[in-house]
């Protein structure tokens, strides 16, 4: 039996009467941002419901070419009429510790972090095996090239979101601990012992992080991060009492 308590033997629900939306990691795809932006647009005008929630799952950072414009979308130029729900995502995580502590933090300049200090107009950029004063510098500029409303965003990001039978989480779980007690390293960066257990779960949970080429679904997760800053695909999943569907955009 999993220590979460008993599943529930019915296929999973949406909130009664809502309909629900996922994206996957961004990862600095800014153009694909807009694009799915413009597609959920299209749905909700479609939609004879209560007002949609949509949860972004993380990773809005790094490696991409422009992170920068895709916290200034997700803060001050997504669509109205929805619910937004913003989850914390390891490359998150990683950029606050840069900015709080450069030199406990540097290891995320090799993750990506050097992309997103890019776009941000940091300059010069660092290595990673730069000096302390260099690495110092960086995280400095980028402290004063960050609009207020980005630092804002990234510090209240959540851990996890229960809606109805899911669960929405930037990793997965780790299943043998109860979801009030589990831990951000692996909220944040488990894979294998979440994706490869077979144990029944009671809330079905709904991913990124790790990448895929083409989104997933089992009885117990469902995966979306198609690795948009390499493959040129975004994934989101629609939700709608036990239906879910799979939005790509490209």
């Amino acid at each position: 039996m999993p220590l979460w308590g008993e599943k529930k033997k019915s296929g999973p629900q949406f909130l009664d009467g809502r309909v629900g939306f996922a994206i996957g990691d961004i990862h600095g795809r800014a153009d694909l941002l807009a694009r799915m932006f413009d597609r959920l647009d299209q749905q909700f005008r479609a939609i004879d419901a209560l007002q949609p929630i949509v949860v972004l799952v993380g990773d809005y950072v790094d490696r991409g070419p422009d992170s920068k414009a895709v916290l200034e979308l997700l803060t001050t130029k997504r669509p109205s009429g929805f619910e937004w729900r913003f989850l914390s995502g390891n490359h998150e995580a990683a950029m606050l510790r840069f900015l709080d502590d450069p030199l406990a933090g540097r290891a995320w300049l090799e993750h990506g972090g050097l992309q997103t200090l890019a776009s941000y107009g940091v300059y010069p950029l660092p290595s990673a095996a730069a000096g302390g004063a260099e690495i110092t510098a960086a995280a400095a500029q980028l402290n004063g090239l960050m609009p207020d409303a980005h630092r804002v965003f990234l510090r209240t990001l959540e851990r996890y979101v229960v809606l109805g039978d899911y669960c929405f989480v930037h990793a997965g779980i780790d299943p043998k601990r109860a979801l009030d007690a589990q831990k951000d390293a692996d909220l944040f960066w488990i894979r294998g012992r979440f994706l490869d257990d077979r144990r029944p779960l009671p809330y079905k949970i709904i991913h990124g992080h790790t990448p895929i080429s083409a989104p997933f679904q089992d009885g117990r997760r469902i995966g979306i991060d198609t690795g948009a800053y390499f493959s040129g695909t975004l994934t989101a999943v629609r939700l709608q009492g036990e239906a879910a569907s799979f939005i790509e955009v490209r």
